[in-house]
């Protein structure tokens, strides 16, 4: 579906000249030159692959129109066929002021020969905006546009710009939310400029490798371990000829990126320009696919979310995170939880349950069935009685009655899942047969040998666009029970303990206990030379040595910030995913080792978090947000004790609510009594606690006493009562 133009923001401002001579352009990569989406690829282009109902690629053009671009180039190699007709029957064909032109390709294995093609083309005519066709965006490129243009008149030797925004990765699984590799990155603060770029397949031996030389002239440089490469590069033309003159340069991080950066002769530069509130991510893997599908559904990429995108008209916004198409048929007894979106003409039927799921267009969904966590694309028929948790279903499946399909498992188009029959978890379904190799370049094979019986039936991609020819190709299997069709992919030597990490099921709790059990806490990151990395990644130079005590306390403050802020996201990603309390406790410990926290302070943010919630949550007087307080709390409650172990971490929490009331959510100001009473009644609490704060306030101002004051009766109704037990235990 090609998106419309709706929610664009401001162009970008240049000199009339300026952008006449040279209108802005971008070179948009729809093949990511990877295999980790198969068996799905195999028979469809990642780009065209369905997030949220609306094509990958939408959302990638729908960002580069508003962020100024007026001429993209789509370089198409796997299933280019499918690419080019996309577009072509799509509104982005008739878009004025914004150009969305094809090169095509049917031997480019690597980016590097996509942009040796693309620059013999002659195409591109001054800067250029360099991005992959499954990256999702709102951010405004004005600003990193001005940066760059600002460095290369000062110096010519400036020739690209990366956006990077801050995600650090679990210290547990060494993972982003994203389900990418935790990434190094040297970057000078003062002019941004990126001394060093190493992910994990090049550390993994222990140590990074960084010139003494590179710290000697950088003496300011910080090694990050925080940051996420957004994958989207403001380049000169320069870059382009680069390519042509090494031929070594086939992956745009590993090999070009790493190649500049060791270059001592030619002294290029790449810059760094990151985001804060904006969001730009790619789709990398399964787990990234998830996690931006969510982001989407949530809003976080707004304008760029489904109703917008495909008009108000065709699918309407409802309340807790539900989208629904105009024409779909719901029984009444079906259950629809929060943040879903169903598409056009899809059936459900008696007593079915979904919840955290995308139904695509035209689906058949039968009674009793429970759908969770999952992706189900167009024109998928799944019998009663069926159930799918953390799942991906693509275009013409069928689940006969009884089904299942356990946590991570992805069924290719048209499979046929047999009666009653379970599929393992984290298992590849297709009706192709598995590649001999795993890296070998079959995508290609199979656009050239189905390029001809590809059709594609609308611009919507309603239809199955798999090739009748994949169907007889290696003839229907049993391996999915009675009446099924299709092969169960087996698992290539090595992986069997890792599929879980870029599933978009969540991380099993038993892994992250066995990885935390494994971790030695005495583990450090090592440079080549022998130096120790600091858990920020900052390396000091001997005058950092006599840092003042302010400086010290100030970083402190800034990293309680930064740990609460992401003790929240975490939080709030349990909430809207029905993440189980064991799995968030792990995920606080883990942000608690990384950031070098105490017990207390993970209570602080996690009640914080949890306030926060309340207030956020729709409310139109004090009794209805007392009573979401409770809600949260009563839901909660057994994560905020996990963290409370002694009296002085419970009178923490109760300062923490004070300080929220007087901050950051004043409207519960007037409720401290009641929240404190309920939070006694739920054995948060202790009585101890409530009377050693109070006691602790006597000598106070009485500005600092107002609370005190407010719990006035709640605590003099606790002192009787102990006077009482007192009392009683004397006469006895």
């Amino acid at each position: 579906m090609g998106a419309q133009k709706k929610g664009a923001t401001a162009r970008v401002s240049e000199d009339p000249e300026e952008l006449a001579r040279h209108p802005l352009q971008a070179i948009l990569l729809a093949d990511s030159f990877t295999t980790k989406f198969r068996p799905i690829t195999l028979e469809r282009p990642k780009v065209l692959l369905p997030l949220a109902n609306i094509p990958m690629i939408d959302y990638t053009l729908a960002w580069l129109e508003s962020a100024g671009v007026e001429e993209v180039f789509v370089f198409c190699c796997a299933h280019s066929k499918q690419v080019i007709d996309y577009l072509e029957s799509s509104d982005w064909s008739s878009q004025p002021n914004f150009l969305v032109a094809t090169i095509e390709s049917h031997n480019s294995i690597s980016a590097g020969d996509a942009l040796r093609l693309i620059y013999e083309r002659h195409v591109i005519h001054g800067d250029f905006v360099l991005i992959s066709g499954d990256t999702v965006s709102n951010m405004s490129l004005t600003q990193a546009l001005q940066e760059h243009k600002e460095r290369r008149k000062k110096d010519a030797n400036a020739i690209m710009t990366m956006v990077v925004k801050q995600s650090k990765p679990s210290p547990i699984t060494q993972q982003s939310r994203l389900g990418t590799d935790e990434l190094f990155m040297a970057i000078n603060p003062d002019t941004k400029q990126l001394l060093c770029y190493e992910d994990k397949a090049e550390y993994s031996k222990g140590f990074i490798s960084l010139d003494k030389t590179l710290i000697a002239d950088n003496p300011s440089t910080v090694l990050h371990n925080d940051k996420q490469d957004c994958y989207i590069d403001i380049c000169s033309e320069e870059v382009l000829s680069l390519f042509t003159d090494n031929f070594d340069y086939q992956h745009l991080r590993r090999h070009f990126v790493k190649g500049l950066l060791v270059d001592d002769i030619m002294g290029y530069k790449i810059f760094t320009h990151e985001i804060h509130s904006s969001y730009a991510a790619r789709i990398d893997n399964f787990r990234s696919y998830d996690t931006i599908s969510k982001d989407i559904i949530q809003r976080w990429t707004y304008p760029f979310v489904p109703d917008v995108l495909c008009g108000n008209s065709a699918i309407r916004v409802e309340r807790r995170g539900t989208y629904r198409a105009s024409e779909i048929t719901l029984s009444r007894s079906a259950q629809i939880g929060p943040f879903i979106v169903i598409g056009q003409g899809t059936e459900i039927g008696n007593d079915t349950k979904i919840s955290h799921s995308v139904i695509g267009e035209g689906c058949t969904i039968g009674s009793n069935v429970t759908i969770e966590g999952s992706y189900i694309w167009n024109n998928v028929t799944i019998e009663d009685g069926c159930e799918l948790r953390h799942a991906i279903v693509c275009d013409g499946v069928t689940m006969k009655s009884g089904a299942v399909l356990e946590p991570g498992v992805v069924l290719s188009f048209k499979v046929v899942v047999g009666q009653q029959f379970v599929v393992p978890a984290y298992s590849m379904v297709s009706l192709l047969q598995q590649p001999t190799q795993q890296d070998s370049d079959e995508e290609l094979e199979y656009a050239d040998s189905s390029s001809g019986n590809v059709e594609l039936p609308s611009a919507k991609l309603n239809g199955d666009i798999t090739s009748d020819l994949s169907e007889t190709r290696h003839g229907p299997t049993s391996e999915l029970g009675t009446g099924g069709v299709g092969y169960i992919w087996s698992i290539f030597e090595g992986g069997h303990d890792e599929e879980w990490r870029h599933s978009v099921a969540p991380i099993p709790t038993d892994k992250l206990a066995k990885i935390m059990l494994d971790k030695d806490e005495d583990e450090e990151l090592l440079t080549q030379d022998g130096n120790v990395l600091s858990p920020s990644g900052e390396l000091k130079s001997d005058s950092d040595a006599n840092d003042s005590e302010d400086g010290d306390n100030e970083g402190s403050r800034d990293d309680y910030v930064s740990f609460e802020k992401e003790v929240e996201a975490t939080f709030l990603r349990a909430v809207h995913e029905n993440v189980k309390v064991d799995h968030v406790i792990l995920e606080v410990n883990a942000l608690r080792l990384s950031y070098n926290m105490a017990s207390v302070d993970c209570a602080g943010a996690i009640f914080y978090s949890m306030m926060k919630l309340a207030v956020e949550s729709p409310h139109s007087s004090s009794s209805e947000l007392h009573r979401n307080a409770a809600d949260v709390i009563t839901t909660w409650q057994n994560l905020l004790k996990s963290f409370l172990h002694d009296i002085d971490e419970e009178i923490e929490v109760i300062l923490k609510f004070e300080e929220i009331c007087l901050e950051s959510a004043k409207e519960f100001s007037p409720l401290f009594a009641q929240i404190l009473h309920l939070l006694y009644d739920k054995d948060i609490l202790e009585e101890d606690a409530i009377l050693r704060w109070a006691d602790e306030k006597e000598g106070a101002d009485e500005s600092d006493k107002v609370f005190v004051q407010r719990a006035e009766k709640f605590l003099q109704v606790r002192n009787e009562l102990i006077m009482s037990i007192r009392v009683c235990i004397w006469l006895l």
